[in-house]
């Protein structure tokens, strides 16, 4: 049985409750919880770039695909970024009609063919719609040229550079673990979000597992 106390600040009343052998899919909804009741919410380098980008008008358009829509197919170049406005996306590869989801995309989230954007080539790379999708998007001169205006720019964009290579690598990590708990635990705290916005059926092979197993750790 839960354990819970209370204690009060300033006009406001926290509940704490015991976590211990809470199913790890519930953290989520108490550090939202928390982080609002204690006024902790700030923007994510994301949001405030995008911010940015909105003040100056820098989206050259808005783009609106159905679900299950191509933004980008296989061996194609696009040097373009994105912002999710709403919707989700999968970027994947094939493997002999095997998809092989690398990351999702979803609302508040930049979105790319990174191999494409930086080396300016084709890409093996499909980015794909999970469901009708809003994209604002902003073209790769424009935006070099954007992130080169100020030390701000360039910091909030070397921040969400940094995180994704940490994302990478903790991936790579993901992906040489053995067990499926330990995988699937690892992804939820890292990304709780993840598993708000993407169908389990998704998150099941971007997990290297069967929906059925996912299913039986989401209860555990």
């Amino acid at each position: 049985m839960l354990r819970q106390r209370t204690f009060s600040l300033p006009n406001e009343k926290i509940l704490f409750v015991s976590l211990y052998k809470f199913p790890v899919h519930n953290l989520y909804y108490f550090s939202r919880l928390l982080q609002k009741s204690l006024k902790m919410e700030k923007l994510s380098p994301i949001q405030e770039l995008y911010q940015e980008i909105e003040k100056q008008q820098l989206w050259c358009k808005t783009l609106v695909l159905p679900r299950n829509g191509y933004l980008k197919t296989g061996g194609t170049l696009d040097t373009n970024l994105y912002y999710v406005v709403s919707g989700s996306l999968k970027i994947f590869v094939q493997d002999e009609g095997t998809e092989n989801i690398i990351r999702f995309g979803y609302p508040q989230d930049f979105i790319a063919a990174l191999d494409s954007f930086i080396a300016e080539k084709q890409s093996p790379l499909f980015i794909q719609t999970i469901k009708k999708t809003t994209l604002s998007v902003i073209e790769k001169k424009v935006f070099i040229d954007f992130i080169q205006q100020c030390d701000k720019h360039k910091k909030l964009w070397d921040a969400i550079q940094q995180s994704l290579l940490l994302q990478q690598i903790e991936r790579e990590i993901d992906l040489l673990t053995s067990s499926p708990k330990d995988r699937y635990e690892r992804v939820y705290l890292r990304s709780p979000q993840l598993f708000q916005e993407i169908p389990a059926r998704y998150i099941a092979s971007y997990l290297r597992m069967s929906p059925e197993t996912l299913s039986r750790l989401k209860k555990t």
